[in-house]
């Protein structure tokens, strides 16, 4: 009797054993499919991204200058009127940002032909940008020969007729503006607030992140549907704080406010395909406590790899008083794009790409830093229709 006790016993441990074995065996088995799963995502990603680029984008970019490329970077504010074509050629302008006086010192008709002239004879035509969000920013539609009457605020539309009435202005704002010749609008404001006394408040919808999320997504499709460039502005959220143009701004908010708050207009416009996002000056310590969020590397990461946005990042105006040009020693543009920017707006853009070519001379900034940004920058003007992607070289050009 005990020896069969025993015999059994010892089958028993053996069986256990066996499937403790077999257990381990099965683990590992696991692991290796698991890390053989990780390897194969990660080069069936980097196959799809490289597959997924224009060959005539990248025979484009590898027959560019360094110089030319880092004009490219750049979206000059031409606060005087309508830049010539002699400027744009000399810095390689990848953008140029009108304002007022182009359209006070011109009619519709005038500015279309400078416009078709510029696209025309620039090496590569530009984005021809400009600020049309309605309401306190109207470039454009202030001046009667271009509309009847200016656009009005998004928040006092949403107030009289909700969001169809947003998006039937949308489409009626962009039809104008394309007419013209300007391929970018910078809007929709994203910016949630609901205090009067918010620097942002006459500019933003004034609506809660849900309501303001929808709008921002509806608005991005609009525009997607007429072929017109937008922007998200100003991410992440201008919040309380007062008016970068004329200061420094910071904003003290807690990571989890802007999680549930600010940032949820950002991701719906980015779902909806957003193309670009302009990124403010706000000091927002929740994510980096000394810079602007502009020339915040830790500002850019959220925006690529928390948020997953691939499209182009566009600064606000580097020479807004926000910016003290401190950023440890180095000037503001050759900042923003080591921290991650890819469009430079700014209306010190001759004495900045100086700059940013006297880094690039210095090796601070690589080739290949210049070519991720170049890259977005020329994709979204082929999907916008100002680069026809089968004349590449610079003789066809």
């Amino acid at each position: 009797m005990v020896d069969a006790f025993k015999k059994k016993l010892l089958r028993n441990r053996q069986r256990v054993l066996i499937l403790l074995l077999v257990a381990f065996l099965f683990g590992m088995v696991l692991a290796e499919i698991e890390s053989t799963i990780h390897r194969t995502s990660g080069t069936a990603l980097h196959e799809i991204l490289e597959s997924t680029r224009n060959p005539a984008i990248e025979e484009l970019l590898a027959e560019m200058t360094p110089e030319e490329k880092i004009g490219q970077m750049f979206m000059a504010c031409c606060y005087s009127g309508t830049p010539s074509t002699k400027t744009v050629n000399c810095y390689h302008l990848g953008s140029v940002l009108l304002f007022g006086n182009s359209f006070q010192k011109n009619n519709p008709e005038t500015l279309q032909k400078k416009l078709q002239n510029l696209s025309r004879e620039a090496e590569i035509p530009p984005l021809i940008a400009v600020d049309e969000e309605g309401g306190s920013v109207v470039r454009v539609s202030s001046n009667k020969s271009y509309r009847r009457t200016p656009f009005k605020a998004p928040r006092k539309l949403y107030a009289n007729g909700g969001l169809s009435a947003i998006l039937e202005e949308t489409h009626e704002k962009n039809k104008l503006l394309r007419g013209i010749g300007i391929h970018l609008n910078l809007a929709p404001v994203c910016d949630i607030s609901t205090n009067p006394k918010d620097f942002m408040y006459a500019r933003s919808l004034g609506e809660n992140a849900e309501i303001t999320s929808e709008f921002v997504s509806e608005t991005v499709k609009a525009c997607r549907e007429d072929g017109i460039g937008c922007s998200l502005k100003h991410f992440p959220g201008y919040g309380n704080v007062v008016d970068t143009h004329t200061g420094t701004a910071v904003d003290r908010r807690s990571l989890q406010e802007l999680q549930t708050k600010d940032l949820l207009p950002f991701a719906a416009g980015i779902e909806a395909g957003a193309p670009s996002v302009l990124i403010s000056h706000n000091i927002v310590t929740a994510i980096d406590k000394k810079n602007p969020a502009s020339l915040s590397a830790a500002m850019h990461r959220l925006l690529r790899e928390d948020l997953k946005f691939q499209g182009v990042i566009i600064t606000d105006d580097l020479s807004m008083g926000a910016l003290s040009n401190d950023s440890k020693g180095l000037d503001d543009a050759v900042a923003a794009i080591l921290a991650g920017s890819d469009l430079l707006c700014s209306g010190d853009y001759k004495a900045q790409y100086k700059a940013v070519c006297k880094a690039y001379e210095a090796g601070l900034i690589s080739e290949q830093r210049l070519d991720q940004s170049v890259r977005r920058i020329l994709c979204w003007k082929a999907e916008l229709g100002l680069i026809d992607t089968t004349e590449t070289t610079k003789e066809e050009r």
